[in-house]
């Protein structure tokens, strides 16, 4: 009796193990995501140079694999993959997609209907409706 309840007790330890290591593999993908955008946009802004090579070296410090980049401009979109250590390696590689530049217009539709429902006086910007106070 004993036995079996400490086997149950070990595979779920196991299994919790297995899937905090996928957890902080997503998340370690997510942080080399951001840094490989950020270092790309700053490459395109400094200089002419290969955007998605400092993409690609970043990412590789931070133990990714660039998937996919597009630069358009300043503006940059990276995909990373991570493959986990171990057991938590069955559930595939932990992607994750970033994007940095400038900031992107909004649709003026939004804003253009909102102006028209805001009470008199209320300032109508891309973030919502203010109203003086």
């Amino acid at each position: 009796m004993a036995l079996g309840l400490l086997g149950v007790v070990l595979a779920l330890l196991v299994a919790a193990l297995i899937l905090t290591t996928a957890a902080v593999t997503s998340h370690r993908a997510r942080a080399a995501a951001d840094l490989a955008a950020l270092a790309a946009a700053g490459r395109a802004t400094a200089t002419a140079g290969d955007v998605c090579g400092e993409a690609r070296r970043v990412a590789r410090l931070h133990g990714a694999t660039v998937r996919e980049c597009q630069a358009d401009g300043f503006d940059v979109e990276i995909e990373v993959a991570i493959r986990p250590p171990g057991a938590a390696a069955r559930f595939g590689e932990a992607r994750a997609r970033a994007r940095a530049g400038p900031e992107r217009p909004l649709s003026s539709a939004p804003v253009a209907a909102a102006r028209a429902r805001a009470p008199a006086g209320a300032a109508v910007s891309g973030g919502g409706v203010r109203t003086a106070r």
